[in-house]
C-alpha cells in the first residue's frame, strides 16, 4: 500500500468517526441550546409570575380576590406536566380562553405577540427538563 492510500484510508476513517460523532451529539447539542435559550426566556417572561424556581404563587390553587387564580407552579408540584406540549404550546402562544372558555379571566398573557414560537417551545423545553423521571414520561405518554 502507497503512503497515498494510506493516507487516503486514514482520513476516510477519521471522517466516518467524525461525521458518526456529529449523528450522535447533535441533538444533545441542539437540546442544551433549546434549553439555555428556554431558561433565558422563562426568568425574562415566566418567573415573574411562575416562580424563579418553578415553584409558582403561593396558594395557587385559591381563587385571589379578584376571582382569578394565581400562577401555577410549573415544578413537580404542580399540573404542567400533565398536559401535552401542544397543550402547554397554545396555551402560553394564545392564553387560557380557548382551553377554559370565553368567560375565563387569568393574569396569564398571551405571549402571540411577545414571543416567537421557537422561543415558546424552548421555554417549555426547559421547564420540562426541572421535572423528574416519573413526570416526564408522564408528559411524553400525554404528548403522543
Amino acid at each position: 500500500m502507497t503512503i497515498g492510500k494510506a493516507w487516503m484510508i486514514a482520513a476516510l476513517i477519521g471522517a466516518a468517526i467524525i461525521a458518526a460523532l456529529l449523528v450522535l451529539e447533535f441533538p444533545r447539542l441542539r437540546e442544551a441550546r433549546q434549553i439555555a435559550l428556554g431558561q433565558s426566556v422563562y426568568a425574562a417572561n415566566c418567573a415573574s409570575c411562575h416562580g424563579k424556581q418553578l415553584e409558582g404563587q403561593p396558594d395557587w390553587q385559591t381563587p385571589l380576590p379578584s376571582g382569578r387564580l394565581p400562577a401555577p407552579p410549573h415544578d413537580a408540584s404542580g399540573h404542567t406536566w400533565h398536559h401535552s406540549d401542544e397543550v402547554l404550546f397554545n396555551v402560553t402562544r394564545n392564553g387560557l380562553k380557548p382551553y377554559a372558555g370565553e368567560n375565563y379571566e387569568s393574569d396569564m398573557p398571551a405571549f402571540a405577540g411577545t414571543l416567537k414560537d421557537d422561543e415558546i417551545r424552548a421555554a417549555i423545553e426547559f421547564i420540562k427538563s426541572t421535572w423528574p423521571e416519573r413526570e416526564r414520561e408522564y408528559q411524553r405518554q400525554m404528548t403522543r
